[in-house]
């Protein structure tokens, strides 16, 4: 992370080698691949309770994600308060009478549609757990003085990314809330003004009747997402 005064290069050899030989890496990356093809989204979630010690541990994974110049600007709050999680809710579900009354534009209405949202979100109380992640617009040293962050929307995406997947490798499920605006979490969550929350994730167990909506399983080929230049 930044720190004042530390504007030198030093080379540290590399700390650990997870290599495997040929054979290995493909079994081990088609191994995640099939893991992770059963990751899901989900929006009906079970009471019964997650430990901390757990969600702490998905939270750290996230912490080790490459950033911007190696900022970090970023900041996770886990609520398991439900009192928090009641306010969350209302707030959420008062921007989401906006957005469904005229907020958003027919087209956007229609490709939700498929999903099955809606104005209502119980989810966000029934969780066990919902982690705010929150980005940092520009970084701040212990003596008050603003440091610029780089790259910001990337990193954040990025370490969330490490979360989703460190939730699904504990056997938990989640859901990407994004709010818009919910200028209310920031206050509620005690964060300082440079940081802006931009994804809530509820995590727990998935309910005994949990569904996902059918199109969520349609996913592009390989042929769609990559192309190769071989040499």
């Amino acid at each position: 992370m930044y720190r004042k005064g530390e504007v030198h290069y030093q080379a540290l050899p590399l700390p650990d080698r997870v290599q495997r030989p040929d054979g290995e890496a493909l079994a081990a990356a088609e191994g995640f691949l099939a893991y992770m093809k059963k990751r899901h989204s989900v929006r009906d979630y079970s009471t019964r309770p997650v430990p901390e010690a757990v969600i702490a541990a998905g939270i750290a994974a996230a912490g080790t994600a490459p950033s911007g110049a190696n900022h970090q600007p970023w900041h996770f709050v886990a609520i398991s308060d439900p009192a928090m999680k009641a306010r969350i809710r209302e707030g959420a579900e008062e921007e989401e009478r906006a957005f469904y009354a005229g907020g958003a534009g027919d087209e956007w209405l229609a490709a939700l549609e498929p999903i099955g949202t809606g104005v209502s979100k119980p989810h966000l109380t029934d969780a066990p757990w919902l982690i705010v992640v929150f980005a940092q617009r520009y970084g701040v040293t212990d003596d008050g003085a603003r440091y610029k962050n780089y790259y910001v929307p990337e990193s954040v995406g990025i370490a969330t990314g490490f979360l989703i997947a460190a939730i699904h490798q504990a056997g938990l499920v989640c859901l990407e809330h994004t709010p818009n605006p919910m200028k209310f979490l920031g206050a509620l969550c005690g964060r300082p003004e440079h940081e802006k929350a931009v994804m809530i994730l509820p995590v727990g167990y998935p309910a005994e009747g949990a569904t996902v909506p059918a199109v969520a399983k349609r996913k592009k080929g390989l042929d769609q997402i990559m192309s190769i230049f071989r040499g």
